[in-house]
């Protein structure tokens, strides 16, 4: 029987997070001063080395630590003395988020983040008054588990609509974003031991929600044309789960292929396996033809997709859904209470209205168009200013861009001197798990307004001291 997160298993990851982070900032670790092994430190803290390994890869992406292979890991040297810069006490919780290294945030090159200025807020704070004002008796009490009713059948038409998925308002289950959706899965289909393919490189919040049940995320590699499918039966035929990012792998932007598409659902559908397709920025194509929703194709019922408002609408809402397999939707359902606690009821039903009354449509085209300009003007700047050093290759979409590095540079040193700085562009290597690591840096492009490209690309440069 699949076992339940111990609610403190995320919060020792956290822990030891906080306590390296505060030292290196505090000066008790100091610049290029290497830090115990993931083993022995484990072993000191009584806690598992999939807990430190998690920590130290987070710190390596914020650019806090560097991993030089057999001598092992150490302090940035590139980081300011202490006392400089004041990162936020908690580490980035969602995909794409990077660290909060300074009081003032930047907001251009934040990887991750929509862009602030395009949000209708006056449209927002109507439809959030109104139903305030207008809250019946039973409004009050507790949230429903599943979610608010309204928004569920709001999501059915959407996603019958954008994604080809068809469902019923009983397979969706509103969540906490992307890690309480995948959080609720793996508490429910995984049990202790079960080995989930993951991507790689992929997002690290993935493997945080599996270790925190016990799997193990089994890294499969991702190529031109997505997850490696044949690779995954290779290194784990007995893999319970897979958790995948079809229309817009995240890191790399690549699309998984429609042969590729067809093995894994003939994979899952023969053996009998679990698929979690994470469709985290769908809505964001600039070129060409976005492919069906994996679960669009999942005629043997073997696939839960996740969607999130983060991206589309702002991340603070924390507001996310599951589209549950309808043989095990009335588990979810019955388990959904207990285990994810139920969302806010008046931010559900402005989110279904702001749906239902077009806001939502009209609010992504905005998005899309404005995104197609700030990303051709802002990779434009990139490559004036910064040609010499990366080279940048444009995806169909997404809402960043990689600067590809010369295997000689260290993208760590980069990212660590852009975040002392308040940026958040994240290193490519920091999200490899195995095999020689890709260099290069994220850089979120939504928060870049055309007319100010040039002058921030140059601030950028001048930070990066290149």
């Amino acid at each position: 029987m699949p076992s339940t997160c111990e609610p403190q298993a995320n919060l020792v990851y956290r822990q030891v997070y906080d306590r390296l982070r505060r030292s290196i900032m505090e000066g008790r670790l100091k610049a290029g001063e290497r830090v115990p092994s993931a083993r022995a430190l484990a072993t000191q803290l009584g806690v598992s080395r999939g807990t430190v390994d998690l920590a130290y890869a987070v710190l390596s992406g914020e650019g806090f630590l560097v991993a030089r292979g057999a001598r092992g890991t150490f302090v940035s040297p590139a980081l300011p003395p202490r006392g400089d810069a004041r990162p936020n006490p908690t580490p980035p919780a969602a995909r794409g988020t990077a660290p909060h290294a300074t009081a003032q945030p930047k907001l251009p090159f934040w990887v991750g983040l929509p862009a602030i200025d395009l949000f209708p807020r006056k449209i927002w704070s109507s439809l959030i008054s109104r139903h305030g004002r207008g809250l019946a008796q039973e409004d009050y009490r507790y949230p429903l588990g599943p979610g608010d009713t309204r928004l569920r059948e709001a999501l059915v038409a959407y996603l019958s609509v954008s994604r080809g998925i068809a469902c019923s308002p009983d397979q969706i289950i509103i969540t906490g974003g992307y890690q309480g959706a995948l959080g609720l899965i793996s508490r429910l289909m995984l049990s202790s031991g079960d080995k989930v393919w993951v991507e790689d490189p992929g997002y690290f919040g993935t493997w945080v929600s599996l270790q925190c049940v016990g799997a193990e995320p089994v890294p499969v590699n991702v190529d031109a044309r997505g997850l490696d499918v044949q690779a995954g039966q290779t290194r784990a035929p007995g893999a319970t789960m897979c958790v995948v990012t079809p229309s817009n792998q995240f890191p790399l932007g690549v699309a998984l292929s429609l042969p590729r598409r067809l093995a894994l659902l003939d994979w899952a559908a023969s053996e009998g396996k679990w698929i979690v397709e994470d469709d985290y920025d769908s809505e964001f194509y600039y070129e060409g033809r976005l492919l069906p929703a994996l679960k669009a194709l999942d005629h043997a019922d073997r696939v839960f997709y996740i969607g999130t408002f983060s991206k589309t609408l702002f991340p603070g809402l924390r507001l996310g859904y599951v589209v549950t397999p309808e043989s095990v939707s009335d588990r979810f359902r019955a388990a959904s209470w207990a285990l994810e606690g139920g969302r806010s009821s008046l931010e559900q039903v402005a989110v279904a209205d702001f749906i239902a009354e077009g806001y939502f449509a009209r609010h992504l085209k905005k998005m899309r168009t404005s995104y197609a300009a700030r990303r051709a003007a802002a990779v434009k700047a990139l490559r004036q200013e910064l040609g010499s050093l990366m080279t940048f290759d444009l995806r169909p979409g997404g809402l960043h861009v990689i600067g590809h590095l010369s295997d000689d540079t260290d993208d760590t040193h980069l990212a660590a001197r852009a975040v002392a700085a308040g940026y958040r562009p994240i290193a490519l290597s920091s999200l490899c798990h195995e095999g020689p690591p890709q260099k290069g840096l994220l850089l979120g492009f939504t928060n870049v307004p055309e007319a100010q490209s040039l002058q921030l690309v140059q601030q950028l440069r001048s930070t990066l001291g290149v």
